[in-house]
């Protein structure tokens, strides 16, 4: 008996139900100066460290892109790469991926209102950005 995956095609009665629609992603950041910018803007950042390859990463990605769309224009999601911004993660003494930190503004810079490493429940991550949230307002 041999098995065999039909593929539907796109199709405007799958694109009114919301089906192959491109999703939302967290950007990723490329220096130590595009963080401070965005903190700048009085918005509370989460801060995802990933590393390529990494398998944890892979797992927390999806959530990391539904929180970004969840909290569009109230905070801001990033991902920064190993690869890409190494000066961040010795900032930041980020020692394993992935690692979640929150920041806030802070008179004269930032200030890290919540950290985490290792993978980590949606809803708690939603939880601590909605705080930050607040507590900017």
């Amino acid at each position: 008996m041999t098995m065999v995956c039909e593929l539907s095609h796109e199709t405007t009665e799958n694109r009114e139900m919301g089906l192959f629609t491109r999703r939302h992603k967290a950007p990723d950041i490329n220096s130590s100066e595009e963080l401070l910018d965005l903190v700048a803007s009085g918005r509370p950042v989460l801060v995802d460290f990933m590393k390529y390859g990494c398998q944890p990463c892979r797992v927390m990605d999806g959530i990391v892109n539904e929180v970004s769309e969840e909290f569009e224009g109230e905070a801001v999601v990033v991902k920064a790469r190993l690869e890409q911004v190494p000066e961040l993660f010795s900032k930041f003494k980020v020692r394993s991926t992935p690692t979640f930190i929150l920041v806030t503004p802070r008179q004269g810079g930032l200030h890290q209102r919540w950290r985490h490493s290792g993978l980590v429940k949606k809803d708690v991550l939603v939880g601590n950005v909605r705080r930050a949230v607040e507590a900017v307002s």
